[in-house]
């Protein structure tokens, strides 16, 4: 094999994990329809809710629609990691050298089983019946030349001869570069910059007309390095056969890896959680100091009575400090899960030690330089996550921008993690629209106003979306009339004037008031509540709306 040159790899894949994990914890029969669900939308479903028409990205209402028995379950990470440690100590129990890629896929060296157990074949039955014996959970086997063939392989259960791998993949669609190993949306759902990345390239990939792996890896290497991103570049590897990254010869010196000893030995989740964030902080300054990242980390630990224990989570992109803790955290779940279960909870952990069996570069980890999405971002959507699970998700909303007229009719808030689609048109015309800029504060209730023409009459609607008079004083509530130095409109509303169910129009005006001189700062009075009933209007620049005979304050402009 030359330098570069993809390993014999066996992957075992668990489909529909998520679910399958979800529904043992619950307790669901296999048999009942069930789907996994990420801000109202489907990320996952058993082969029985397939059959019934559920698919990934369906929206809850639908679903349910289609099938009213489906079993609704909730996305955690924790769970099926927990659960998944079962499988993998089933698989290291027949071969040692197991990696866990993510909970439902580990790989494993394919040269060692094979020859141990006589051939390939025999150790894809192997694995399959002895997985299913211990672990009472069905799986698939596959074994090519490379992780991302071997993936797509199990999916198929199928062996490819040596050599064979581009072959495989050429008739595939390039949509199943979304498969590659390691290249997972986060758990929050939402998606992280490499599988963003690679949702993008495979979109202008199929605008291209190059809707195959093969006529992907057709194209030349240099070809591609020359017009497209790095992203590309490794996909285009992927696409021909080949590793996403060369076999790493670099031998890891031993001062990178990091060990601390846990005093009172740990046999609880949230005490292993802590030391978790705590070590996986340590790793990543280490290694940052050499100008490293790992790409494959190795999470040991001792027991208090001896027992080693170790698992290897690997991933395509470097590891993030978060990322880090959460493969620890998970590991750690699965292993105090799988010795309570044995009876053994008394033996906790006395030793926990990280070694990053594979790392690049540390420039392949940059993040969040130009706004795309950072550590800093990844740690705020965990955080919004978790104050969903307390509150509940409709607690935690997030605006979106959108079509209209009036600027509250602009926004829509919607729950964290939901589709963020606009609920109006944004590219549709919209006579009578406010124009730019848009106030800076928008009140939740319009405070009522008064406004006043130099005679002191209420200026009214007038014909043909007029006023009645130009406005010369505007109060708010109970505050005092303040001068109005200058101001713009009307613009008229109309609405839907075809519907006589519909709410009236209105009119919209922009003020701005006074400055009082005996008040250096108005706009004091305004806080907490910046259109209190007994606010003073000197000073303010505002937009008034006018709706029947009545004014109301719907935003302030800085």
């Amino acid at each position: 094999m030359s330098a570069g040159g993809p390993l014999r790899v066996v992957a075992l894949w668990c489909p529909d994990w998520p679910v399958v994990a979800a529904c043992a914890e619950s307790g669901i029969p296999a048999d009942r329809p069930a789907a996994v669900l990420v801000g109202h939308r489907v990320v996952a479903c058993s082969a029985t809710a397939r059959a019934q028409g559920i698919r990934r990205g369906l929206r809850r209402r639908e679903a349910q629609a289609r099938c009213p028995d489906l079993a609704v379950l909730g996305r955690d990470a924790d769970r099926d990691a927990r659960a998944f440690e079962t499988v993998a100590a089933a698989v290291e129990e027949l071969t040692p050298g197991v990696e866990v890629i993510r909970p439902g896929l580990v790989v494993l060296a394919a040269r060692g089983p094979a020859r141990y157990f006589g051939g390939e074949e025999t150790v894809a039955e192997r694995l399959v019946d002895h997985v299913a014996a211990r672990a009472r959970v069905e799986c698939q086997v596959g074994v090519a030349d490379g992780v991302f063939a071997a993936s797509l392989a199990a999916r198929r259960s199928v062996i490819v001869p040596p050599g064979g791998s581009r072959a495989f993949l050429a008739p595939r669609p390039v949509v199943e570069l979304e498969l590659e190993p390691g290249v997972e949306p986060d758990t929050a759902g939402a998606d992280v910059p490499a599988a963003t990345a690679r949702t993008e390239l495979i979109g202008l990939l199929r605008r291209l007309g190059l809707t195959t792996l093969g006529a992907f890896a057709e194209l030349p290497a240099v070809d591609v390095a020359s017009r497209f991103d790095a992203a590309a570049v490794r996909a285009h590897r992927l696409a021909r056969g080949l590793d996403e990254r060369p076999p790493s010869r670099r031998r890891i010196p031993d001062e990178l890896t990091v060990e601390v000893p846990l005093d009172p030995p740990v046999d609880r989740v949230d005490a292993a959680a802590f030391a978790s964030r705590a070590l996986a902080e340590r790793l990543h300054h280490v290694l940052g100091e050499a100008g490293l990242a790992c790409t494959r980390l190795g999470v040991q630990a001792r027991t208090v009575g001896g027992d080693e224990l170790a698992r290897t989570w690997r991933c395509a992109e470097p590891l993030t400090p978060s990322a880090t803790a959460d493969r620890v955290r998970w590991q750690l779940e699965g292993w105090l899960s799988r010795r309570a279960g044995s009876g053994r909870s008394g033996d906790g952990l006395a030793v926990l030690r990280l070694v990053p069996e594979e790392v690049v570069d540390a420039g392949r980890l940059q993040l969040g330089l130009w706004g795309e999405t950072g550590a800093a971002d990844e740690r705020a959507g965990r955080a919004l996550v978790r104050v969903q699970g307390l509150l509940g998700p409709e607690e935690v909303l997030t605006g979106v921008p959108g079509g209209g007229r009036g600027p509250a009719e602009r926004i829509r808030a919607v729950p964290w993690g939901d589709e963020r689609t606009p609920a109006l048109d944004p590219e549709a015309p919209w006579p009578g629209a406010l124009p730019a800029p848009s106030p800076s504060t928008v009140p939740p209730e319009p405070a009522p106003a008064r406004v006043l023409d130099a005679a002191g009459r209420p200026v009214r609607a007038a014909a043909r979306g007029r006023l009645s008079g130009a406005p010369a004083f505007v109060g708010i509530g109970d505050g005092e009339d303040a001068p109005v130095r200058a101001w713009g409109g009307p613009w008229p509303e109309d609405g839907r004037w075809w519907d006589p169910t519909a709410p009236a129009g209105c009119l919209r005006i922009q003020v701005v008031c006074v400055q009082d001189d005996s008040d250096p700062d108005p706009a004091a009075d305004l806080a907490p509540d910046p259109v209190e009933s007994s606010a003073d209007a000197a000073g303010l620049a505002l937009l008034l709306v006018l709706r029947g005979d009545r004014w109301a304050v719907e935003g302030i402009y800085d």
